[in-house]
């Protein structure tokens, strides 16, 4: 990979940004807005003998660049527990 100015390390970084959730609160949201739908994919990885489960979405039609992925989420498995209890909880 060529090094120009700083590139290669904000290419790092970019790659290290993904959220793990280990825990799940609720906040009221101050207001509601529209959200543009967009593709998701997950995946279940077990790392150290843990499930996780992992969800990214990727780019709206609108995007410049179509079909990238845009955001990576990771639950531990104690998120899933939790988000399980919540969709039970909410008829979800």
């Amino acid at each position: 990979m060529a090094i120009v100015k700083g590139t290669y390390f904000k290419e790092i970084k970019r790659r290290r940004k993904m959220a793990l959730v280990t825990e799940i609160k609720r906040q009221a949201l101050e207001r509601e807005t529209k959200h543009t739908e967009a593709d998701c994919t997950y995946d279940v990885i077990e790392v150290d003998g843990k499930r996780f489960l992992q969800l990214d979405t990727y780019g709206s039609a609108q995007r410049e660049i179509k079909g990238k992925k845009s955001q990576s989420l990771r639950l531990s498995p104690e998120a899933i527990a939790h988000l399980k209890k919540i969709f039970l909880q909410h008829d979800l």
